[in-house]
């Protein structure tokens, strides 16, 4: 391992320097330190083998889980937002599963595939007759929000709201106070729709977490908020990022967007690569609770631990030929939700929207092409999202 800490910066910047940059370490082996802008050193894991392995060690614990420990917020913000799966391990976590996949059903998620798609052909008909447009602002992002706020219960006029939360939420270059603020606000919502599905119960996901119970046992009053957070920045942060990204990559490899076209079928498989090519989410925090060994590199307890996930699902000792985007991969095995017990509980969903979405938008407009540079495009500022900021296209050329 290199005695030399390398500035975590790269992990804010675009998607060729966050590649090139982890590419370089991993060289080096697949756990090296990094510096953070606190001046605290964190270890980042971009090795796929000891990725696995970090996300399955019940000595690392999740990061976000710590939210609001350093500095002035509220006590019951942070335990509203971060009482969640991802920050609890055995038998906790195990209890809170077994409830929420009681109410967040395969059976619920598949019965929304009608629906969803009816969603994509309203927003890509507002798009008809439009020669430039940006997919990120008019279906990739309103695509997520309106399938997970139909989907929980939220009225229709209150779903603006969330992307603003949300949006502000996973930046990672704003002001601790609008974090906070944004936070405090959701949270205030969340439990005011709490209160109405109490008193008027519907069929929504919302109302089945209210009720769902296991004998005595049910989510207490911070796991539901909880898990609104969790789904809303989670599950829309990262279908958003998987169309952006699945698009961005489609209008830059002709020769996959033409095979694409050509066969439909190999849709499926082709969201896989996309998640494994350009993973929604940079990375999962995970903060060890004792000395943990990973890769050869002694960790402390209380360190902190990136798992790149976009690392780790081009290490080419994994995945031959990895910086290539290959629709017909043969073995993917990408970890893009996670892997172990933290393995993404909304994958289904995410997955169902991104190959509607995608499907849809080749169907609908043959010729699109991209309106700017691959290259010249903005990635989103944030150590744990990988996404797009804008994807202007020509719709038709």
């Amino acid at each position: 391992m290199t005695n030399v800490a390398f500035s975590a910066d790269f992990l804010l910047a675009g998607a060729a320097r966050r590649h090139a940059q982890t590419a370089q370490l991993r060289d080096a082996g697949p756990v090296q330190p990094v510096v953070l802008r606190s001046g605290e050193t964190a270890y980042l894991v971009s090795g796929y083998d000891v990725a696995r392995q970090a996300l399955t060690d019940p000595r690392l614990h999740g990061r976000t889980g710590e939210v609001g420990n350093r500095r002035n917020l509220r006590p019951d913000v942070r335990l509203g937002m971060n009482s969640h799966m991802l920050n609890m391990e055995p038998p906790d976590h195990t209890r809170l599963r077994r409830l929420i996949s009681a109410a967040f059903t395969r059976r619920r998620i598949e019965l929304m595939r009608p629906r969803v798609q009816q969603i994509t052909d309203e927003l890509l008909d507002a798009i008809d007759g439009r020669a430039t447009v940006d997919l990120l602002a008019e279906v990739a992002t309103p695509l997520p929000i309106r399938v997970l706020t139909e989907l929980l219960g939220v009225p229709d006029a209150e779903a603006g709201a969330f992307r603003t939360w949300t949006m502000t939420l996973t930046s990672s270059d704003l002001p601790l106070a609008t974090l906070d603020t944004a936070a405090a606000q959701m949270l205030d919502y969340t439990r005011h729709l709490l209160e109405v599905k109490r008193r008027e119960p519907d069929d929504a996901l919302l109302s089945a977490l209210v009720a769902v119970h296991d004998g005595a046992d049910r989510l207490t009053e911070f796991e539901l908020t909880s898990m609104v957070f969790l789904l809303l920045i989670a599950g829309q942060e990262t279908t958003a990022n998987l169309i952006g990204n699945a698009m961005l990559g489609l209008l830059t490899h002709p020769d996959q967007i033409a095979r694409l076209r050509a066969d439909p079928q190999l849709l499926p498989d082709a969201v896989e690569e996309f998640l494994r090519y350009e993973s929604p989410v940079q990375a999962a925090l995970r903060v060890t609770t004792e000395p943990v060994s990973l890769g050869g590199v002694d960790i402390p307890s209380g360190a902190v631990v990136i798992v790149s996930l976009l690392g780790a699902n081009r290490d080419p000792a994994r995945f031959p030929e990895a910086d290539r985007l290959d629709l017909v991969r043969a073995d993917n095995p990408q970890i893009a939700f996670g892997h172990g017990i933290h393995h993404c509980l909304g994958a289904p969903l995410a997955r169902m929207e991104g190959a509607i979405a995608v499907g849809s938008l080749l169907r609908r407009y043959p010729r699109m092409a991209l309106a700017t540079p691959g290259r010249e495009l903005d990635w989103r500022v944030s150590l744990v999202m990988h996404g797009l900021v804008t994807l202007p296209v020509v719709l038709c050329t």
